[in-house]
């Protein structure tokens, strides 16, 4: 196993692009999952991974050393604590990151399946956060306006807690266009509007709409929906944080569904 400790070093450069450039990602097609459980689910769910990484004194601990051992065949690369910590986008390291490849994209599918479509949700823990939620719910299908965060962040992962695996995501997808041909209903929720989430129905082919986390969803979606819902809020709260009002409709779904 091989150890470096230079932040100099080529492989340690490379990875570090990985981590904090979506561009890098792209061209190189690997992404960077970090921590035991993360790296389990996706070994249970699509195999081994391409390569881990460990740090010094995180190689030690208990749970790192079962993963590892479940993982033989996988190449390993040691990292000194402090280039780890560099790497690592959490605040108390894992000890433990994997590299893997990102799927190809695939097209739209004909016949969609009930769905959450995301327009310019930017913020990565928002991002993954859904969704995690879209994966609990039973959901299997998002589709991503080209103005979201980027799917294979380490913090969209990190927050998606392996909901990548479980689910079929289209990034760049033209929304308006999917919304047009979309052959069940759409339902989107906004602050101003009249109707209570908890009174449509949600079962069947529904694709429900979430926006920016500022401007919410666009005028041209809006145009394009069956209906538009609001979450009751008796409290003081002026909204809901759009990941938390995503897990409302989504498990109110799940609610009905029964």
């Amino acid at each position: 196993m091989a150890l470096i400790t230079s932040s100099d070093n080529p492989r340690f450069r490379e990875l570090l692009g990985l981590a904090e450039s979506a561009r890098d990602r792209r061209q190189a097609g690997l992404a960077l999952i970090d921590g035991v459980h993360l790296i389990d689910s996706y070994r249970l769910r699509l195999g081994g991974p391409y390569q881990l990484v460990v740090s010094s004194s995180g190689q030690q601990r208990p749970e790192v050393a079962a993963l590892r051992r479940t993982l033989e065949a996988v190449p390993l690369l040691e990292l000194s604590d402090a280039l780890f910590r560099r790497l690592s986008t959490v605040q108390t390291p894992t000890g433990i990151i994997a590299l893997i490849p990102i799927p190809a994209p695939h097209p739209v599918p004909d016949d969609p399946e009930a769905c959450v479509l995301l327009e310019d949700v930017q913020d990565p823990g928002n991002l993954g956060s859904i969704l995690r939620s879209t994966a609990a719910a039973g959901l299997r299908q998002v589709y991503l306006s080209a103005q979201c965060a980027d799917l294979w962040s380490p913090r969209v992962l990190r927050a998606g807690m392996g909901a990548h695996f479980h689910l079929d995501c289209f990034a760049d997808t033209d929304l308006a266009g999917f919304a047009a041909t979309f052959p069940g209903r759409l339902i989107a929720t906004h602050l101003r509007a009249t109707e209570s989430v908890f009174k449509v129905d949600l079962t069947g082919q529904i694709g429900l709409i979430f926006g920016n986390e500022g401007a919410g969803v666009s005028r041209e979606l809006l145009d394009k929906v069956a209906s538009v819902v609001a979450i009751p809020m008796p409290g003081q709260t002026e909204s809901l944080n759009i990941a938390a009002a995503a897990a409302v409709c989504l498990f109110e779904r799940v609610r009905q569904l029964g």
